[in-house]
């Protein structure tokens, strides 16, 4: 077997396609960070607010930089990270993994729209769930409404976050779902695995490097790390019950954006500067969270656990059937269509509730 390239697929093999992928990304955001450094370099230079003695010095240059970037040069970063995933996807698909943009999880048909709009849904309800929780065992306690601690008045800091949150929402489930659960399960269908084990396997692994990319966060712990991957799990529920990235990328907006920006808890370890709620959280940090935020304590998990079995009679509702999609361990060539509802009987879990 050549360990390179599968002369029957016609393509590099699952390994490197996630390499070139990884070089593909770390690539543009460094060039993205050289041209988002430079301008904002040439145009202080410009106002003489600083001079070439500050930018000789690497870490105070990168310092004044990120100070001078603001809320809004943080949502034009978002974006641009977003143009920057659909450019790789669209490169990737074509040289890598031989396969349309919209076979990674972009059907926009009506359905996908639904899943989008209950995604939303979803995560707004469950983080009203933990602040309610929380507000009755007198674990936060409201000190205020309209929070903001950036230097933007406070709707232009709701809307940067909100621009900000739709961004991380969109290229990080395109980024751990659509690339990386999608390539590992098919490179993991091995005889051995099949495509079940193949999806389970992608499905763990993906998983716990999305945790893995968080352990670096301010007030990161080991406990932190292990909770994110069990919401990575969370967040790709959706993904192989239904195939598409439409109800993954809506809960990720709007867990991120009501956690922080509607009830004022940290987001993944992050403070947020602008908030509708202003709270001040009290309680035991193995239940709350602690400066991680929600997502790091047991009612983050609770919650997980309540939004994955909706995830599931939401999927039975819409589709009648509640189905892992073992095809998405299975390489379509172009040309063929993704079967994501119905799929051989011996290569379906249903899941019954």
């Amino acid at each position: 077997m050549n360990p390179f390239y599968n002369h029957e697929e016609k393509r590099l093999r699952a390994l490197w396609r996630l390499i070139l992928q990884t070089v593909l990304f770390l690539t543009g955001i460094f060039l993205m960070s050289v041209l988002v450094g430079a301008s904002v370099a040439a145009i202080k230079l410009s106002q003489g607010e600083i001079n070439l003695d500050m930018m000789s010095d690497p870490q105070t240059a990168s310092n004044l930089i990120m100070d001078s970037i603001g809320g809004w040069g943080q949502a034009f970063i978002s974006l641009g990270m977003v143009v920057l995933m659909v450019l790789i996807f669209l490169i990737a698909g074509k040289f890598l993994d031989k396969r349309k943009f919209a076979d990674f999880g972009f059907h926009f048909s009506k359905l996908w729209w639904k899943d989008f709009g209950f995604g939303l849904f979803l995560g707004g309800i469950l983080m009203l769930f933990i602040f309610v929780v929380e507000l009755a065992f007198g674990w936060v306690k409201v000190t205020g409404f309209m929070n903001n601690l950036s230097l933007v008045p406070f709707l232009g800091g709701i809307l940067t976050a909100l621009v900000t949150f739709i961004s991380v929402g969109i290229y990080e489930e395109m980024l751990s779902r659509g690339y990386h659960l999608r390539n590992m399960a098919e490179g993991l269908n091995w005889k051995i695995f099949g495509a079940r084990g193949g999806l389970w396997l992608g499905y763990i692994i993906s998983s716990s490097i999305f945790g893995l990319l968080h352990a670096t966060n301010e007030n990161a712990t080991i406990i932190s790390t292990f909770n994110l991957v069990i919401a990575g799990l969370f967040l790709g529920l959706g993904y192989i019950l239904t195939g598409e990235l439409g109800l993954s990328i809506g809960l990720h907006m709007t867990w991120n954006f009501f956690q922080g920006n509607v009830f004022g808890f940290p987001v993944s370890g992050s403070s947020i500067g602008t908030s509708l709620i202003n709270i001040e959280q009290s309680g035991p940090n193995l239940l709350t969270g602690g400066a991680f935020g929600p997502e790091a304590g047991l009612i983050g998990i609770i919650a997980i656990l309540i939004g994955s079995l909706l995830t599931v009679l939401y999927v039975r509702k819409t589709r009648g059937h509640a189905r892992v999609c073992y095809d998405l361990a299975q390489y379509k060539k172009p040309g063929a269509a993704l079967v994501a509802e119905t799929v051989n009987q011996d290569q379906t879990a249903v899941i019954e509730v």
